[in-house]
């Protein structure tokens, strides 16, 4: 058995090689960037006016000039002109490019115009209200590393340097496997000792959140046929999750079935709640997660060490948080328990309120949980007040 550390760093150690392929702009929100990418041009291009007003040259308003007789009007997507005359201004609106020869503008709220001259209301400063060119970003400077998560914010940098496609990282198609007889698929009626697939839709959606695509396939509980449809799935596949059959059980025959096709085992067993049965080893082809059947169980080992395990194989960088127990609680075995708690925001501070359920079988008890809380198996009573490490899915 293995601490919860040990297995995370086994499995971190373990990371899939993920190709690369190349999208259109418009299919690149949530996929992973695979490429560095450096600016076309300076952004902004040109110093733009952040405000509608007249552009003037500062020097003359601080030798005391207040009245600027209005030379043009510098619309936004017109060319840069230039300020003729330096006692004249030019009324300009927001975006447009700042003519030569001006460095400020003053907002129309300041400004009295009357027969084309624009009388400054107030004080003024220098480049006020100017967004100058290269401010934000220098041509040819790297403004996106291989490894972000491509968001709106992204996207919109991405058009406007032209990057009509975009190179990221390919997901590996992933099998998910269930097992056991006492499954049935979801349009069944179930026998009062059967209960539907669940698990399996389950992770499916996890891994589409991440943009994999996945097939679902179903194991019974027989030695012979369970080899024989593992042997064809690490033919194909190089992510394999299998969820149930890797307990203690007579019919748990899934790590031995995988250790006799050649996938080394890495660990069998954490000192952990929920989650303590799970599985995990790896060939030159496949890596193959077995976790525990109880959807709870699942569920956690999913979000603890497969979605990890999944981002820092493209290179995304973790994203580490902790939240404040709310209320005193007790877990005496000396595991590393995992609570199921609700988050609530209180004056900033993540507040994590436990959430008590049927143990990891009541997969019900989710729909009202945000994330798990994980308590160290050093310590047996937890105290409100404590912050711990927090797995937030929701």
């Amino acid at each position: 058995m293995v601490s919860v550390a040990e297995a995370e760093k086994i499995i971190l150690d373990h990371p899939f090689k993920p190709k690369k392929e190349k999208v259109s702009l418009d299919r690149a929100k949530g996929r992973t960037l695979a490429e560095e990418i450096t600016a076309d041009r300076d952004l902004p291009p040109f110093n733009r006016a952040t405000m509608d007003g007249i552009a003037i040259n500062f020097r003359r308003f601080e030798n005391g000039q207040a009245e600027f007789q209005i030379e043009g009007v510098q619309a936004a997507g017109q060319r840069q002109p230039t300020l003729s005359d330096k006692t004249k201004c030019f009324e300009i609106m927001t975006g447009a490019a700042l003519p030569l020869g001006s460095d400020c503008v003053i907002p129309y709220e300041n400004v009295e115009i009357e027969n084309r001259t624009a009388k400054i209301i107030g004080t003024i400063s220098k480049d006020q209200n100017v967004h100058h060119q290269g401010n934000d970003v220098r041509q040819n400077e790297i403004i996106l590393s291989p490894g972000i998560k491509i968001s709106a914010a992204e996207v919109a940098l991405l058009a406007s340097i032209g990057h009509v496609e975009v190179q990221v990282f390919k997901s590996p198609v992933a099998a998910i496997i269930s097992t056991g007889d006492e499954l049935v698929d979801v349009d069944q009626i179930p026998l009062p000792h059967q209960i539907r697939k669940s698990n399996s839709y389950m992770l499916a959606a996890a891994l589409e959140e991440l943009g994999c695509s996945v097939d679902l396939f179903h194991l019974v509980d027989d030695q012979k046929k369970i080899k024989q449809k593992l042997e064809e799935i690490l033919e194909t596949y190089e992510l394999i999750i299998l969820s149930g059959g890797v307990s203690k059980g007579k019919f748990d025959f899934v790590p031995q079935v995988l250790e006799s096709l050649d996938v080394k085992k890495l660990f069998h067993q954490i000192s952990q709640r929920p989650g303590k049965p799970m599985w995990f080893g790896h060939s030159p082809k496949n890596t193959v997660f077995a976790l525990p059947g109880n959807p709870v169980s699942t569920f956690m080992c999913f979000h603890r060490f497969v979605k990890p395990w999944f981002s820092a194989s493209l290179g995304n960088k973790p994203n580490s948080q902790r939240a404040i127990l709310a209320s005193d609680f007790t877990f005496t075995p000396a595991l590393t328990y995992f609570l199921q708690v609700k988050i609530q925001n209180e004056n900033g501070k993540l507040m994590a309120y436990p959430i008590v359920g049927g143990g990891s079988g009541d997969f019900a008890n989710l729909k009202d949980v945000d994330g798990f809380l994980q308590l160290p198996l050093e310590q047996s009573e937890f105290r409100s007040g404590e912050n711990f490490p927090l797995i937030l899915f929701r």
